[in-house]
């Protein structure tokens, strides 16, 4: 369990800094107040978790340990919306079409509340 901890420590740092210098190259090309940095990590996230999780579907090659370098490391430190697009298209991919719509509005809609809440609630401390 420590090996795939530190497996999926790396994958996230790694993440992280290419999340990082992407946020910062996509500065150079703002366009006002749209967030592009988090919009092309998200884009890409999503890409690079659906050809991962894609590739080891189709070929079962992937290792538990590469999938937790790669998918929840890697993916998860350069953006988590990676997973979250992956749950939406397999609850639409199995036809789960109430979860489907459950899973999406609820995330969404209680994650711009909470992080409101968030902002509400330190700004009182």
């Amino acid at each position: 369990m420590i090996r795939l901890m530190l497996l999926a420590g790396v994958g996230g740092f790694i993440g992280t800094c290419l999340r990082y210098l992407t946020g910062r190259l996509c500065q150079l090309w703002s366009l006002g107040g749209f967030p592009l940095g988090t919009f092309t990590v998200n884009v890409i996230g999503s890409f690079i978790i659906g050809a991962l999780l894609g590739f080891a579907e189709r070929h079962s090659i992937i290792t538990p340990a590469a999938n937790v370098l790669l998918v929840t490391g890697f993916c998860g430190g350069f953006t988590t919306f990676s997973s979250f697009a992956d749950d939406i298209f397999l609850l639409m991919q199995h036809k789960h079409w109430s979860m489907f719509v459950l899973y999406t509005v609820l995330t969404l809609v209680l994650g711009v509340f909470f992080v409101w809440l968030g902002r509400v609630l330190a700004k009182q401390i």
